[in-house]
């Protein structure tokens, strides 16, 4: 039998992927669940100095034209047409992308999973006052030895951390 194709006790996304070694980090992305995931994407690419992902309006009209998505599956943003479901935002050097997602219920309780933004200590204030100034909400100020950090909340609720 192949070996790809033999009963294993690996993860089953190791089956068949070439190059696979049991403990090998992955590139992956972050999703966050959103109310108005454009809205959201806008936000944290002012925050972090990422850009949103372009959208491909052609291949949209396209998906819709064909059958493979109905005009409900998309609106409106800044005047383009993009997916209603997600919007994406990326890191401008390392790729590395965001991934803001619709969900019909609304954020009740704390993040499980929350992004540290290094800013160093020395900046910690600075990035208080231009992320306040953008929509977040001051939480609470942490430390630990000689660690501190800024908790807040963006536009949403969702947690993050000035490190």
């Amino acid at each position: 039998m192949p070996s790809h194709t033999r009963a294993s006790t690996a993860c089953p996304i190791s089956v068949g992927v070439p190059g696979y070694r049991p403990g090998m980090a992955y590139d992956f992305q972050v999703v966050i669940d959103s109310a108005d995931p454009h809205t959201l994407a806008d936000w944290w690419a002012e925050a972090l100095g990422w850009a949103v992902e372009p959208t491909d309006e052609a291949f949209i009209r396209r998906m819709v034209a064909e059958g493979h998505a109905a005009e409900d599956d998309t609106t409106t943003h800044h005047g383009k047409l993009v997916w209603a479901v997600g919007a994406a935002i990326r890191h401008p050097e390392s790729g590395r992308r965001i991934l803001f997602m619709r969900v019909p219920e609304p954020k009740t309780v704390k993040n499980r999973v929350h992004l540290d933004v290094s800013v160093g200590a020395d900046n910690q204030e600075a990035e208080l006052t231009r992320l306040t100034g953008l929509g977040a909400k001051f939480s609470h100020r942490g430390s630990q030895g000689p660690y501190t950090w800024i908790t807040l909340t963006d536009p949403e609720g969702n947690e993050l951390c000035l490190t």
